[in-house]
């Protein structure tokens, strides 16, 4: 029986679900395509059949899993409220981390589990592109919301996003290396406050930005 459409991706899926839950437990340079097609019950052969080798899957299952990410930086830049947008991005970061296993995962994959070598510079390239598309579009959202009198900026936007961009990720790596820590979920409001704060957010801004997340929840 011919494989239909539909079939063959959700094998390509089952193939970067295994890696992405081994890559993360293992670390890369420990998991082998062996391993990859037990966890995920196939054979070598469907691997082979998407994926080149273990560099090229690995770099598909880090683009499928921050996927979330990439469409969080695109919805925080069309926000109309600047700061709102700001304060999107900050608590989806966290809500991500807490509630979608296939995002944290890839945090723990790059952040704990795999030395960076040439053999991933495609991989590298999309990472540090990423990472500028977030730190570019903080900057901008916080030129705006300065701009609107939202905030005051003491420093460059540049300067801003950057030390933004920077605590989130030191936030997210401290937790995935010592989980019992803190508690992420319960710590995100005093996070988005001090990173508000950081900011230079002014309180009544802050207080706008933040109603529609508040009847969000209720």
């Amino acid at each position: 029986m011919r494989k239909t459409r539909e079939d063959t991706e959700k094998t390509r899926l089952g193939v970067i679900a295994a890696a992405l839950k081994l890559f993360s437990s293992n670390g890369y340079s420990r998991t082998t395509l062996n391993m990859i097609a037990t966890e995920a019950g196939f054979s070598r052969g469907p691997i082979h059949w998407h994926f080149r080798n273990k560099d090229e899957l690995f770099e598909a299952v880090l683009q499928y899993s921050q996927e979330p990410l990439q469409q969080l930086v695109g919805q925080a830049q069309a926000s109309a409220d600047p700061v709102a947008g700001i304060t999107l991005f900050i608590d989806e970061w966290f809500r991500l981390l807490v509630e979608d296993r296939w995002y944290r995962q890839s945090f723990e994959i790059l952040l704990n589990k795999t030395e960076l070598t040439d053999s991933m510079a495609a991989t590298i390239r999309r990472e540090r592109q990423l990472t500028r598309s977030m730190v570019e579009m903080l900057s901008r959202r916080l030129a705006e919301a300065a701009d609107a009198g939202q905030l005051t900026l003491t420093d460059t936007a540049e300067d801003v996003a950057l030390l933004l961009y920077s605590t989130l990720m030191g936030i997210t790596q401290s937790w995935l290396f010592s989980p019992r820590l803190f508690s992420l979920a319960q710590q995100t409001p005093f996070f988005r406050r001090r990173l508000l704060a950081m900011a230079g957010v002014t309180p009544g801004a802050r207080t706008a930005a933040q109603a529609p997340d508040k009847a969000h929840r209720s």
